[in-house]
């Protein structure tokens, strides 16, 4: 039987759950276990792919299409698992399938009410993810802060999970934050109290309390935690806060929160960890290396967390080029109004990634005619090799109207158009073309150089295409299609001949990045713009 344990999280939000379940889902694997994880979100959205990335952070998308939480990219990250569309769940979802149910008549006439139709369809979707993936042990998150209305059916589902399954079945994790009070230098656990007398009230007994802080937490804390909170102290395990992210897993695996884990599950460990690729990942962030300067061209710049897979795809990419890469974030609609632009120009590197709307879209152009000039290696990410392309044939073809379909309906040359099959779409939601799809990568172009094989598989999220009708025109420029569906019919990469990287794909290749192997495009990309550093530093030197 699949095994489970579910996380909650209490005192705020925000506080590392996503990160904490990713990091206990690779110690179980490196015991020698499958594992998959799960998150549970409390909000009504269908899923997030509507919503702005100012309210809910990066969309991530999985290989089968589905729009999901940011913290399936740390789950996938760092356990290195591929996960699929019943992974992430929603209110929405829930209530969606149950109403629509009730309209089939499939409840033969009675009463929906919350117990047990929705609780039963939450355990349901809980459920499906050990019978889709395989996993032995599934690692389920519960969104949000014990006490939150909007959580309390996901909390009474995993409640009746135990009794539904075994207690040798299923493991609670609770997560809470210990606030630091800087007038006496003390960590206070109340509100950590006061957490989990609130998950016990439900009925939830944790088996685990990891305690979060910015401080260190000595062994009379967690004693005290232990006796107001009813579990052994071992089981109270500390968690301070790291600057090293991947450092998380070889913090929590010297507590003994992996082995309380499997022996509450009647689990044996069925090999020792071996760290040594982690331990070595380690060692390279800490190292001193040469520093690079890449520019991240967005609108959502305020909330780092819209570009989080982009960010963490670039310190991949540093790590296997040796360099330490310093980010700077650019407001596209401050480069419209010219401000920063001379900063631009210094960077060794600029970035645009997704996007979607119109508002500081010339401030991205503006940001592409600075890589192109200056022969600053560039990276677009979906709407940034629309933007790529929209430059160039303004710049390069002339075509001062050039624009994409999205921003200007009318435009007389719509470079970027609507995909065919999107004319007739209406609805906003789960409508682009989402999921992975193979790409035909031409003999002699960068982008073969970095993948190193004629066929690759990548994740796209969108529902505009560069135009085919001005294909013929930006080739006969220097714009290459490097990369194209298998038939031919769409773009998937752009690439500029007399330029030393500036490269634009319509899919998203920061989703598949791992931190212990960077993907082939970021890499190539650092490595580009470690060759501009050096240049620069050469001249310098001269000078």
């Amino acid at each position: 039987m699949t095994k489970y344990i579910f996380f909650t999280g209490g005192v705020l939000s925000s506080i590392g759950k996503g990160v904490t379940a990713a990091a206990t889902g690779r110690l179980l694997k490196e015991r020698g276990f499958s594992v998959a994880v799960q998150k549970l979100d409390p909000y009504i959205n269908v899923d997030p792919g509507t919503m702005s990335p100012y309210q809910h952070g990066e969309v991530f998308v999985l290989d089968d299409g589905a729009e999901t939480d940011l913290d399936l990219g740390h789950y996938e990250r760092f356990i290195d698992i591929r996960l699929n569309k019943v992974c992430n769940v929603t209110t929405g979802q829930v209530y969606a399938e149950v109403i629509s149910r009730e309209r089939r008549g499939d409840y033969l006439g009675g009463t929906i009410q919350v117990i047990p139709h929705i609780t039963n369809e939450i355990k349901r979707r809980v459920r499906m993810v050990g019978k889709t993936t395989g996993a032995e042990i599934v690692l389920v998150e519960v969104g949000g802060t014990v006490g939150d209305i909007e959580g309390l059916p996901f909390l009474e589902a995993i409640r009746q999970m135990r009794f539904d399954l075994g207690r040798e079945n299923t493991a609670y994790v609770h997560l809470t934050w210990l606030p630091h009070i800087g007038a006496t230098g003390e960590l206070k656990t109340k509100p950590t109290q006061h957490s989990v007398r609130e998950l016990r009230s439900i009925g939830i007994l944790p088996d685990v309390i990891v305690t979060r802080s910015d401080y260190p937490i000595d062994k009379g804390i967690q004693e005290k935690i232990a006796l107001f909170c009813d579990v052994d102290a071992e089981a109270v395990i500390p968690m301070e806060t790291t600057p090293i992210l991947y450092e998380i897993p070889l913090k929590l695996d010297k507590t003994p929160i992996a082995d309380l884990m499997l022996q509450r599950l009647n689990l044996t460990a069925r090999k020792t960890p071996d760290w040594t690729e982690w331990d070595q990942l380690v060692a390279d962030v800490k190292r001193p290396k040469p520093a690079v300067n890449v520019a991240i061209v967005g609108k959502y710049v305020e909330l780092h967390d819209a570009y989080i897979s982009v960010r963490e795809a670039l310190i991949h990419a540093a790590l296997a080029n040796c360099v330490e890469i310093n980010i700077h974030w650019f407001h596209s609609t401050d480069l419209e109004k010219e401000e920063g632009v001379e900063k631009l120009k210094e960077m060794d590197g600029i970035v645009v990634p997704g996007g979607f709307g119109s508002r500081g879209v010339e401030g991205k152009i503006k940001a592409a005619t600075v890589a192109r000039e200056n022969k600053i290696p560039y990276l677009g990410l979906c709407l940034g090799m629309q933007i790529m392309v929209i430059e160039f044939a303004r710049s390069v073809l002339q075509y001062d109207s050039a624009n994409s379909s999205e921003f200007n309906r009318s435009t007389p040359e719509p470079v970027i158009d609507l995909m065919p099959e999107q004319h007739e779409v209406t609805e906003m939601g789960g409508t682009m073309r989402l999921g992975l799809y193979p790409c035909q990568l031409r003999e002699g172009t960068k982008a073969r150089e970095a993948y190193q094989q004629v066929l690759v598989e990548e994740r796209h999220r969108h529902r505009f295409e560069l135009n085919n009708d001005f294909r013929p025109a930006l080739e006969e420029a220097g714009m290459i299609c490097s990369g194209v569906s298998p038939d031919n019919r769409l773009v998937e990469i752009t690439e500029l001949r007399d330029h030393p990287f500036m490269l634009g794909t319509q899919f998203h290749p920061e989703f598949l990045s791992r931190p212990n192997r960077a993907h082939p495009l970021f890499k190539a990309f650092v490595h580009a713009v470690r060759e501009r550093m050096e240049i620069k530093l050469e001249q310098q030197t001269e000078g």
